[in-house]
C-alpha cells in the first residue's frame, strides 16, 4: 500500500496538473487600462521557481522573471504614449493573453456613498447622460464592497468599457470626470477605478497601524459609533479594497467622504494621515483631489458638519498636491446625496487639468480665504481667485465676526475692489470671522468663473 501511495504522489508531482497555473490578480484583466508614459508593474502568482516571460504587444519586447519561494512575480515595464488597443502575453506553465488593453490615465476614486452614487440612483440628468455614455476609450472598475483583518492580496471587480448599461452603475461623480478629461486630453483613454462604501468612516481607509500608533486619531475612532451599513473599525476596508491595488499605477486619487466623520473634531488630522498613508503605500506623490461635503439637515442647526469643511478646506490647503471642491451650491440640505454630479465630476477634472496636466483654462478654485485685516470696527477679508468676487441672488451673505470673547454675531457684508468688508454693531473691536458656518449653509459668495468660496474660519 505504502509504495501504491507513492506512486500516486510521483504521478501527481510530474504532471502538468500538478503545476500550479500563473494567475493575476483581478485587475490585470482584458479591457484595463494602464497609465501611459511611467513604469508600470504587473504581478501574480505561481509555481515557486517557475520562468515568467512577459511580453507587451505594443513594442514586443519580452520581460523575464522567476517566482519567489513565495510562489509570486512581480513585472515592472515602460509603457508608450497614451493609445490601444494592445496586447500582453503572460507565459509560464500555462499562458495569458490580456487583449483590448488601452494606455492612458488612470484615477482612482474612493469615499463614501456621494462616490459610489450612480446615474441608477437618479441622478439629475441621468437618464439622457446614460443614453449617451458610449465612449469605450474610457474604463470602469468597481470594486466590490469587502472587508478584512489583514492586509488583502486580490479583489473582486473587472474592467469594463462606458457603455450606457455600465455608465448607469458606476459612480457617475467619477463619469463626468473622466468625460471632461477626454475631452481636454484630445481622447486620450481614461480608467477609473472605483473603490468607494456609503457610510463609511475615514478611519476605515487606511491602515489600521496608522490610526492606532496615533493618539489623537485612536482616541477618535473609538468615538465612532457601529452602523448596519459598514464597518467602522480602522483598516477594515483598506485591507480589502485598496491594499491589493497597491501598486497599480495611477495618475491620483478623487477622494468624496466625511459625512460618516461629522462630530469629529480631529478630522483635519485624519485625512492628512490618510493621504501620507496611502502615498507611503504607493511610494508616489500623487495629487489627492478632495470633494467636500455638501450642506445638510443633520437634525439640528448645530456647526459640526461646518467644522468637517473646514478640515477638508485646511487639508487641501496644507498638504501639497492636493485641492479642495466645494459643493454647497448644488446641495439641497433635505438630502445627503446631491443629485447634480456633473459640475463635482467637472470641477474636480479642472483641478486635474490645470494641476496636473498643466492646462490653463482659467479659474479652477471658487474665491481661496486668505487672511484678515482689521480696521479699527472693521474687519477687511481676503480672498485668492477673487476676480469678479459676487453675492449669488441677493443671499444672505453668512459671515460672522467676533471679537476676543470668541462670541461671533452676524455681520453686515460689502464687496469692494473683490475684498470684503465686515461690520457689526454688537462687535466693536473685530479679530475673527468666519462664512458659512452652519450645516446647512447654502453658498452665497461666488468669483467671476461662477465658483464657490468654501466655508471658512480665520481662526
Amino acid at each position: 500500500m505504502r509504495n501504491k501511495a507513492l506512486i500516486w504522489l510521483y504521478i501527481l508531482m510530474t504532471t502538468p496538473f500538478a503545476m500550479a497555473n500563473v494567475t493575476l490578480p483581478s485587475f490585470f484583466s482584458d479591457n484595463m487600462v494602464l497609465q501611459r508614459n511611467t513604469i508600470v508593474s504587473i504581478w501574480g502568482w505561481g509555481n515557486p521557481n517557475e520562468e515568467i516571460t512577459l511580453t507587451t504587444g505594443w513594442d514586443q519586447k519580452e520581460y523575464k522573471v522567476k517566482t519567489g519561494n513565495q510562489a509570486n512575480w512581480k513585472v515592472s515595464f515602460a509603457t508608450p504614449e497614451a493609445g490601444g488597443p494592445h496586447t500582453i502575453a503572460i507565459k509560464g506553465y500555462n499562458e495569458i493573453d490580456l487583449k483590448n488593453i488601452l494606455i492612458g490615465e488612470v484615477w482612482l476614486c474612493s469615499g463614501q456613498s456621494n462616490m459610489e452614487m450612480s446615474a441608477s440612483w437618479g441622478i439629475k440628468d441621468g437618464e439622457q447622460e446614460t443614453a449617451a455614455a458610449t465612449d469605450s476609450n474610457i474604463r470602469f472598475f468597481t470594486v466590490a464592497k469587502h472587508s478584512a483583518t489583514t492586509p488583502q492580496d486580490n479583489l473582486l471587480g473587472a474592467w469594463e468599457p462606458c457603455s450606457p448599461e455600465t455608465m448607469k452603475h458606476f459612480s457617475a461623480v467619477g463619469y463626468y470626470f473622466a468625460k471632461r478629461l477626454r475631452k481636454e486630453l484630445k481622447n486620450v483613454p481614461i480608467g477609473l477605478i472605483c473603490s468607494a462604501w456609503g457610510g463609511t468612516p475615514a478611519e476605515i481607509w487606511m491602515p489600521e497601524h496608522v490610526v492606532k500608533s496615533d493618539p489623537l486619531l485612536r482616541e477618535a475612532a473609538q468615538k465612532i459609533n457601529p452602523e448596519q451599513w459598514g464597518p467602522e473599525q480602522p483598516g477594515r476596508a483598506f485591507n480589502a479594497m485598496i491594499n491589493p491595488l497597491v501598486g497599480f499605477g495611477v495618475a491620483g486619487v478623487l477622494w468624496y467622504q466625511g459625512e460618516r466623520n461629522v462630530g469629529a473634531l480631529n478630522y483635519d488630522k485624519t485625512l492628512a494621515a490618510l493621504i501620507s498613508s496611502w502615498r507611503q503605500e504607493w511610494k508616489q506623490d500623487f495629487p489627492f483631489y478632495i470633494v467636500q461635503i455638501a450642506p445638510f439637515n443633520y437634525g439640528n442647526n448645530g456647526e459640526a458638519a461646518a467644522v468637517i469643511r473646514e478640515a477638508q478646506r485646511k487639508v487641501a490647503m496644507g498638504v501639497g498636491n492636493s485641492g479642495l471642491v466645494v459643493t454647497s451650491d448644488v446641495a439641497t440640505v433635505d438630502d445627503i446625496h446631491p443629485k447634480d454630479k456633473k459640475p463635482v465630476g467637472e470641477r474636480l477634472a479642472g483641478l486635474a487639468l490645470k494641476n496636473t496636466y498643466h492646462i490653463e483654462g482659467g479659474m479652477v478654485n471658487g474665491p481661496t480665504f486668505r487672511e484678515i485685516k482689521i480696521q479699527k470696527d472693521k474687519l477687511a477679508v481676503y480672498f485668492d481667485n477673487s476676480e469678479g468676487l459676487y453675492v449669488k441672488d441677493k443671499m444672505p451673505m453668512q459671515f460672522e465676526i467676533a471679537g476676543t470673547d470668541n462670541v461671533f454675531y452676524a455681520a453686515d457684508a460689502k464687496i469692494k475692489n473683490n475684498t470684503v468688508w465686515l461690520h457689526s454693531d454688537k462687535v466693536k473691536q473685530p479679530v475673527k470671522v468666519r462664512y458659512g458656518w452652519k450645516n446647512t449653509a447654502l453658498a452665497s459668495l461666488f468669483n467671476g468663473a461662477g465658483l464657490p468660496a468654501s466655508t471658512f474660519s480665520s481662526e
